[in-house]
């Protein structure tokens, strides 16, 4: 569930957007391959290529192999005495359930249990560890983890090294294939990683076992020097195994279709875990981190809404604020769609929604798609399943 799809915030780019938005190293590459660009958290990021598009490439993660830039993503560092267990007192999940060598998924909230970035946490040592937010919200979480740690941690340093890093990711049933063609370790298991011995890629580099398309996945966290270097391995390799270089539209309808949250939709300062159905991520058993009276509070509570799959019944495309509501006559709104698709795999239109706590799975609604009422079942996601263990 690495952060770090297409958002409500993508857009077809304008020269004017695109003359201020940020560049990765691998933008000379994508440009090259004919790719439509789109702008998500200030960065340039290309949304699809020529010769395939979204529906292409979503097929190839699902059925063999695909590979995804995603150096828009944040990389924090952090390094001091006891840097593990000082950042377990201000993230959500419990770190002490992770061994070295393994990452875990976690959000950092605010006081009022509102999620600032949902998150990676790879566990070096003790005292060392790295944390992956989402690209918009790396400063944010850089800051909050500094002023936090300042006080709880004060020999612990947060280095932020997004502009020297790129992030790889290979996705698919094919994936260990072309980490095998590569000569890159194959025995990890899920959400655990290895740094790469220096001969290997010829330069040190991370290997991670993760994803965010449901699929069985890999990703390479390398210095951004050698990106180019990097991506034109793996391409040859994914092209012999019938894969396909992927964009952010490809990596949106894979995500939503196994019901991974994104910040901005699933999860905001306004949207909390328990409504976003994401207790598991908490450590309710913690005495300390940030926003847990207020989370504890909800959870005894009951959230007013609660987040849903909904699976169309008719025929339409349900997109991110799209009105929910009952299914009888000019029923008051019970909800707002959070993000929206239509399924490759599935042919029909699927969505993550908010909607009122006391619906429950096999109830129909109303999503309200170009002034005209689409009926939808309440389902639990995953829409498709899928095992990237």
């Amino acid at each position: 569930m690495a952060p770090g799809g297409q958002g409500r915030n993508v857009c077809l780019v304008s020269d004017d957007a695109a003359g201020m938005a940020k560049r990765g190293p691998l933008n000379d590459i994508h440009e090259a391959a004919g790719a439509k660009f789109a702008e998500f958290g200030g960065w340039l990021m290309p949304l699809e290529y020529a010769g395939g598009g979204v529906l292409a490439e979503h097929a190839a993660v699902r059925e063999a192999v695909g590979v995804f830039d995603v150096s828009h993503m944040g990389t924090l560092q952090l390094h001091g005495p006891g840097a593990t267990e000082a950042l377990n007192r201000v993230l959500t999940n419990d770190l002490s359930k992770v061994d070295v060598g393994q990452a875990q998924y976690s959000l950092l909230c605010d006081e009022f249990g509102g999620v600032v970035d949902d998150l990676l946490v790879y566990v070096r040592s003790d005292d060392s560890a790295m944390i992956v937010p989402n690209a918009a919200n790396t400063a944010a979480v850089r800051d909050a983890l500094v002023a936090a740690l300042a006080v709880a941690a004060p020999d612990v340093v947060v280095s932020d090294v997004s502009d020297q890093t790129a992030i790889i990711a290979i996705q698919g049933p094919s994936s260990a294939e072309v980490i095998s063609q590569l000569e890159l370790p194959l025995d990890l298991t899920y959400m655990s990683f290895a740094d790469l011995p220096e001969d290997s890629l010829e330069i040190p580099s991370v290997i991670a076992r993760s994803g965010y398309t449901g699929e069985q996945g890999y990703e390479l966290i390398v210095p951004a020097e050698h990106a180019v270097h990097i991506w034109e391995q793996i391409i040859t390799a994914v092209s012999a195994l019938g894969g396909r270089v992927c964009g952010l539209g490809a990596r949106d309808t894979l995500r939503t279709e196994v019901g991974y949250p994104l910040h901005g939709h699933e999860l905001s300062t306004e949207i909390d875990p328990v409504t976003a159905g994401l207790s598991w991520a908490v450590g309710w058993e913690k005495t300390e981190f940030v926003g847990r009276g207020a989370l504890l509070e909800r959870r005894a509570a009951g959230p007013a809404r609660r987040l849903r799959g909904l699976r169309l019944i008719d025929r339409g495309v349900p997109r991110a604020g799209m009105v929910v509501r009952k299914l009888s006559g000019d029923s008051p709104e019970i909800g707002t769609v959070t993000s929206g698709t239509f399924s490759p795999t599935l042919r029909v239109g699927i969505a993550l929604a908010l909607i009122d706590a006391e619906l429950g799975v096999g109830d129909e609604v109303v999503v309200e798609i170009r002034g005209k009422g689409c009926r939808a079942e309440v389902v639990k996601p995953p829409f498709v399943e899928s095992d990237p263990r």
